[in-house]
């Protein structure tokens, strides 16, 4: 496969994109199955790129299998940040506490500085945001950390980022006004729904023509 140029980046199996450099998108729904469809093809690295991932909720080495599924070998083009389980694994780093915005900040800021991905393409993303929420003390918390930390790096760098709010989850306050209030900070929002075994239903708004696509999942 070819390294793109001209800062885009393609989008595997769905009809999103290319996306341009610097474009950030909140992905939504209530099926943590089709989240994880459309996240790992939003963010899984191409050549000539690198995939940083925030995992709440799955191990280092689950997220680079699930990384390796949608295409092979961009495992060995991932670091994984994650508070779910140990260090194990290539290029992963573990935090003891979702709630710790301040480190979880601290260890994305020098992954980001790693000359992986500083000299490269990347695809960066959050799995999961509500997580984040919930075990945050104050939900402001966790918007600082999105735009002080998440959105600044990828306006730094090359690069797309996606933030995941599962909406089944209890995030600690009314789910739609967190949204809401995050919506503002993103390039974009993709809301998914399950319409049947293997399907979904994609409405995407600020990413060029607001649509509603049928994909498989």
């Amino acid at each position: 496969m070819s390294v793109r140029s001209g800062g885009e980046f393609h989008v595997e199996d769905l009809p999103i994109g290319p996306l341009e450099d610097g474009t950030s998108i909140l992905l939504t729904g209530g099926d943590r199955e089709a989240l994880e469809s459309v996240f790992y093809r939003l963010v899984t690295a191409e050549e000539g790129e690198h995939s940083l991932i925030l995992s709440t909720d799955e191990s280092g080495v689950g997220v680079q299998r699930s990384l390796g599924q949608v295409r092979r070998g961009s495992k060995d083009r991932s670091s994984v940040l994650t508070c779910s389980g140990s260090s194990a694994g290539q290029n992963v780093t573990a935090v003891d506490d979702a709630g710790d915005l301040t480190t979880l900040g601290m260890e994305l800021s020098m992954l980001v500085s790693a000359p992986e991905i500083a000299d490269g393409r990347m695809r960066s993303g959050i799995f999961l945001t509500s997580t984040l929420c919930s075990a945050a003390d104050d939900t402001r918390s966790v918007y600082r950390f999105l735009n002080s930390n998440f959105l600044t790096e990828l306006r730094r760098n090359e690069a797309i980022g996606v933030a995941v709010i599962d909406t089944s989850d209890d995030v600690g306050g009314d789910t739609n006004s967190i949204i809401t209030g995050m919506e503002t900070s993103f390039t974009g929002r993709i809301h998914v729904e399950t319409t049947g075994p293997g399907s979904a239903s994609l409405a995407i708004s600020g990413l060029g023509d607001d649509r509603t696509v049928d994909v498989s999942i």
